[in-house]
């Protein structure tokens, strides 16, 4: 599946001339060469793109750089080869740079020889051939002499450029007519290119698994590179290294049925994906990559930008809008659809999302997920809404959910790549998120707890997590089709015993500090908010005890405020505290806590 959606998108990328078609190389053009119909330059051209760049100390400058164009495909001998349609100096003139002089002789001629390969290869190709362009191209060849060339003013006035620049050439009066882009050079070329890449070893020759048409049969694959941890020349995707692994006589890659032009095609796609900075993420190991079967980058970037948080390619509020109305109506389809339709964006394009990750000598697939645009961007915006605590809305990413499950200490620590698979599953396909994610998310609350960063962070981590956990219990809620228990604000209804306590742990917490005016090296939090989410019976008496001393040192009206407050929650726990706590009622303690103390913030804010 992941290699035919690939070669899929290949056409598409061909399309927008975003990859090379097969059969041929893009090459940096710096002039081109203007012929006569005689076969005479008529002048040499800079047709080089100009860029304004600004310099360390504020000035603007031009720089130039050569114009990419395509052309048959180069070869990649060290030797002397000329190709069909050259681009190189030294072929097309037959001429060396000495100084300031341009000579036809050196010692090893390389010059003239690499002329002769011209002469021989071209000549031989455009036989047959008709166009104005062409049939300049071919009187070019016949008639130029290099030892005759070497006052030629037109190379001259190039001086050492002559030698590191690449040339075109097209018809003077006529820069639009380029040689390389003439469609009989173009139909013969593949042609002939097609012709010298069949293999008919009858071997080779097979169904291929992707196309279904027969086709020689590729015996190596391509390498695939930019991939984290991959080794750097490049890892293959498909190979076949042991015995073992072979079957009915066929060795190497033959046994995977993939063809030659199927191939390429996925590993020039693959390739592509993964050096674009829209199309590829990496997180904790893992190489994500993902792409919309359709031209427009929209898609891409929107989930880049909501789902993976990358390098925010679209803009940042405009997306959250986009997703927060999203998140509204996240349990519509319909609804969904239509707001897409509103932004440009077909919710029935394919889109797919792939993990990969190397092995020793391959890569590994780690998944491969393919839905509808809008159904996965819908299960998003229901993922951005299971987050969501407080009133102000604000996305959190996969790389901000991945940050909060390690230790902000730790510099090497990364989440299990089986870990953030499933999670990520979880999110494209509505589903529960792993009970890892909640465990890992309660540890850190507990541990972190007297963790020295500056208030700021604290409360960014606080926040983080209480959504994380929030989410976790929601969607499990969900799943078993039972009421969510958590909304984005604190409820003074629920009267979940776990929930209860952490309300009350909060209010505990605000009544010291209060009382000691916040002069305090230590809080109740920091001496006993793990134990307590653990295990309430042991801790709370304790803290009650604690809270009649710090009651007689807050003025009345405040002593008055929070007595009732304290007591409207005894009352709902009817005076008994659970004695252990599970991972999930540790995790609604959490929120409990996190919501009444976002509570007294936000009462604070509005006097």
């Amino acid at each position: 599946m992941l290699i035919n959606a690939l070669c899929d998108y290949y056409d598409i990328l061909v399309s927008q001339n975003k990859v090379l078609p097969e059969g041929f190389s893009k090459v940096g053009i710096s002039y081109m060469i203007a012929l006569t119909p005689e076969g005479k330059i008529d002048a040499i051209v800079n047709c080089q793109n100009k860029n304004i760049v600004t310099d360390k100390k504020g000035k603007e400058k031009t720089v130039s750089y050569p114009k990419e164009m395509l052309f048959p495909k180069r070869s990649e001998k060290t030797a002397i080869a000329a190709n069909i349609i050259e681009h190189r100096p030294t072929y097309i003139f037959g001429l060396l740079n000495e100084g300031d002089k341009l000579t036809a002789d050196d010692a090893k001629k390389k010059a003239a020889k690499s002329h002769e390969a011209l002469l021989k290869t071209n000549l031989e190709f455009i036989e047959g051939l008709d166009s104005p362009v062409i049939n300049a191209y071919r009187n070019f060849l016949t008639s130029w002499e290099p030892a005759q060339e070497t006052e030629n003013n037109h190379l001259l006035e190039l001086g050492k450029k002559l030698s590191v620049a690449n040339f075109c050439f097209c018809l003077s009066g006529h820069p639009e007519r380029l040689l390389q882009d003439d469609p009989a050079i173009k139909e013969k070329w593949l042609q002939a290119y097609n012709t010298a890449n069949a293999d008919t070893d009858t071997q080779t020759i097979a169904q291929c698994a992707v196309t279904g048409q027969k086709a020689p049969i590729a015996r190596i694959h391509g390498k695939i590179k930019n991939v984290v941890d991959g080794q750097s020349s490049g890892t293959t995707l498909v190979g076949f290294n042991n015995s073992s692994e072979e079957s009915y006589g066929r060795t190497q890659s033959y046994n995977s049925n993939i063809s030659e032009a199927a191939m390429l095609k996925y590993c020039e796609a693959l390739n592509y994906l993964l050096a674009s900075k829209k199309n590829r993420v990496v997180l904790d190991g893992v190489t994500f990559i993902f792409w919309a079967a359709a031209q427009e980058d929209a898609y891409d970037d929107c989930i880049n930008d909501i789902l993976f948080g990358a390098d925010n390619q679209l803009d940042t509020e405009a997306t959250e809008n986009l997703l927060a109305g999203l998140a509204k109506d996240a349990g519509s389809a319909a609804i969904v659809k239509d707001r897409l339709r509103m932004d440009n964006l077909d919710p029935d394009i394919d889109f797919y999302i792939a993990g990969i990750k190397p092995n020793a000598s391959r890569l590994a697939l780690k998944f491969l997920h393919h839905k509808k645009f809008g159904d996965i961007l819908q299960n998003i915006a229901q993922h951005q809404a299971d987050l969501q605590i407080g009133e102000k809305y604000k996305p959190l990413t996969l790389k901000q959910i991945l940050r909060e499950l390690i230790s902000p200490k730790s510099k090497n620590e990364k989440v299990d790549p089986a870990l953030l698979t499933k999670l990520l599953e979880a999110i494209i396909f509505n589903r529960p998120y792993p009970h890892a994610v909640l465990a890992k998310a309660v540890q850190r609350v507990q541990t972190d707890v007297n963790l020295e960063v500056e208030d700021y962070v604290e409360r960014t981590m606080q926040k983080r997590r209480a959504c994380i956990i929030k989410a976790c219990l929601n969607r499990y809620s969900r799943a078993k089709n039972m009421k969510e228990e958590f909304d984005v604000a604190l409820d003074i209804n629920n009267n979940n015993q776990a929930y209860l306590c952490g309300r009350l742990f909060a209010c505990l917490e605000r009544v010291q500090s209060a009382a000691s005016k916040g002069n305090l090296n230590r809080t109740i939090k920091d001496t006993y908010f793990p134990a307590a989410s653990r295990n309430p019976k042991v801790i709370f008496p304790r803290l009650m005890y604690l809270y009649e001393y710090h009651q007689h040192n807050l003025d009345t009206g405040l002593a008055v405020h929070y007595d009732k407050l304290i007591g409207s929650i005894m009352n709902m726990l009817a005076g008994e505290f659970p004695s252990v706590q599970t991972l999930d009622e540790q995790g609604k303690f959490i929120i409990g806590y996190y919501q009444q103390m976002q509570d007294f913030f936000k009462k604070k804010e509005e006097a």
